[in-house]
């Protein structure tokens, strides 16, 4: 499973690269458009895939090439905003709050960390 997930991811990060680079190329504007759509596209593509893996429309091994693998790479905002389905389905509001609030501002936080200490 764990090549699967590697070949995923690399066809992932490629796609989000290029793409990324393309909607750029095309857009000239302090908001980050390129990752914005990406991010939101990754999360769609996931639901999709989630829903399809969860009625056994696809097998584990597309799910881990797909899901895990590509999207996980493409963009980890889908994996956030499965995660945060999860706990939304489970009935894990205040888990699934945190969650959220400490996602968003400590990863901004840590993107601040990370640009002032290199």
């Amino acid at each position: 499973m764990e090549i699967l997930v590697g070949i995923g991811g690399m066809f992932g990060a490629i796609m989000r690269f290029y793409i990324g680079k393309f909607i750029a190329s095309r857009t000239a504007s302090d908001f980050s458009y390129a990752t914005f759509l990406i991010n939101i596209s990754g999360c769609i593509l996931l639901g999709i895939l989630m829903n399809l893996y969860r009625s056994k429309d696809i097998s584990t091994t597309i799910w881990m090439l797909l899901g895990v693998g590509f999207l996980g790479a493409y963009t980890t905002f889908s994996t956030f905003g499965y995660e945060t389905i999860g706990f939304i389905e489970k009935k894990l509001y205040i888990q699934g709050g945190v969650y959220v609030l400490l996602s968003i501002t400590l990863g901004i936080f840590g993107a601040w960390v990370g640009m002032n200490i290199s």
